[in-house]
């Protein structure tokens, strides 16, 4: 009987694809894969970039290592960014762990798990974080309709507050006939919207051409008949440049949708962060955005309690918020992670920087329903997604998939189609369609 293989995939889009290629691998060489976590081995694909997302992971190997104790696992593999970023400290501290396989290596991850199968052994795999993007396969775990599609790995930027450098190495871009191949794919089988990802999307092919290549990327995409819409994650604002602005105003199948991570628009902040540009230049983006592509839905992501962050300097974010109406907005209180330049700055107490990220949410919450709002007797389509509490539901170009909200529909919609909608209401905060 093949042995049973439970998967448990933390932290981001990024990460869960190399999760899905892990996934392929073991299904490959003859195990049974499975999101169960009753099965003879548990791989746990950790993330490791903000404390409360390494508590998530550390809980969770906890409570697996109960599983263990009680004879329900064989043995618990631990891979991804927290093994990776503690590799001398995770296995010591954390004797349940059986194998640790960091983030150059998810392409061993076969091999660590026939050892700690077969043998007393409790082998360790950390690759080099600089080679090459892995190309293998993967196991869709996210809709029959849409998927992730990641362009790239790692990240050059090297803003003060973030550890991801370390953990996932050099910006390395991935080979776009490679790309394209896979999209072309992912096509075939079914999907109809791949969301693309990297640590900056704008950096793409920079690394590997010597130009910053999405804007000829997403023309190869375009081509792809069977696809019929392409999400854009994760562009640093400073490199969003005229080219990319044209083709995505050009091509409909790129959608009207940009996440846009800010963080914050204090020069003085900026400047501590390491991030390029200033208040100025995000905020003429923003405009020149909105002017170039009408109807465009902005999505950021907003840190409270960063190093220099005063009393003025947090009311100059939540204005510039309010004039900038981000329609889509993650808002985080800052967390200093150790071997970081901004841990060794002074800032803000964690209580204020918790208090400042609610305040945020409370501005953003207010543009999000009057957004909704404006949107009642507008006409769009939606990819039907399922059925929950008595309602069909689905998104549209405005709502990215497990980070905003959905359309809510009435019945006779049919799951993972295209229907055409006009939104008539809001109910619970969420907009509410008809058909027509």
């Amino acid at each position: 009987m093949k042995e049973k293989i439970g998967i448990v995939s933390l932290g981001c889009a990024k990460n869960l694809v190399n999760t899905e290629q892990m996934m392929y691998l073991l299904k490959e060489a003859g195990y049974e894969v499975t999101g169960d976590t009753d099965a003879d081995v548990v791989v746990v694909n950790t993330c490791g970039f903000i404390e409360s997302a390494k508590m998530e992971a550390i809980e969770t190997i906890i409570e697996l290592g109960k599983t263990k104790q009680q004879g329900r696992i064989k043995s618990l593999v631990v891979a991804g960014c927290l093994a990776e970023l503690h590799k001398g400290e995770v296995m010591a501290e954390m004797p349940e762990i059986d194998a640790l396989v960091g983030v150059g290596s998810f392409d061993d991850i076969v091999l660590a798990v026939s050892q700690t199968l077969n043998s007393e052994d409790k082998p360790v795999f950390f690759g080099d974080i600089n080679a090459p993007v892995s190309e293998t396969g993967r196991i869709l775990t996210t809709s029959p309709t849409w998927a992730y599609l990641k362009i790239a790995d790692g990240c050059d930027n090297n803003c003060s507050y973030c550890i991801i450098p370390s953990i996932r190495g050099r910006f390395r871009s991935r080979p776009m006939e490679n790309i394209l191949a896979e999209a072309a794919e992912l096509a075939e089988r079914g999907v109809k919207e791949l969301i693309i990802v990297a640590q900056d999307v704008t950096r793409y092919g920079l690394d590997m051409y010597g130009e910053r290549a999405l804007p000829r990327l997403l023309e190869g995409l375009c081509r792809i008949d069977e696809l019929k819409w392409i999400r854009l994650h994760y562009l640093y604002p400073d490199d969003i440049g005229d080219e990319l602005i044209d083709v995505i105003a050009r091509q409909d199948k790129v959608l009207k949708y940009l996440d846009i991570p800010i963080q914050h628009v204090n020069d003085g902040i900026l400047r501590k962060m390491n991030r390029r540009g200033s208040g100025r230049d995000i905020d003429a983006l923003i405009k020149k955005l909105r002017s170039r592509i009408p109807g465009i839905v902005l999505r950021t992501s907003i840190i409270t309690g960063l190093p220099g962050e005063g009393d003025e300097e947090f009311g100059e974010l939540c204005s510039f918020l309010k004039e900038a109406r981000f329609e889509r907005a993650g808002v985080f209180p800052y967390s200093p992670e150790e071997g970081t330049a901004a841990s060794l700055m002074d800032y803000p107490d964690k209580e204020t920087a918790v208090r400042r990220a609610e305040l945020v949410t409370g501005i953003q919450s207010e543009i999000m329903d009057e957004f909704n709002t404006s949107r009642i007797g507008s006409v769009t389509q939606v990819l039907v997604e399922g059925y929950l509490d008595g309602s069909f539901y689905g998104r549209s170009f405005a709502e990215s998939p497990d980070v905003d909200g959905y359309i809510l529909l009435p019945d006779g919609a049919t799951e993972n189609e295209f229907l055409n909608i006009r939104i008539t209401g809001i109910r619970d905060h969420e907009p509410v369609g008809e058909m027509i």
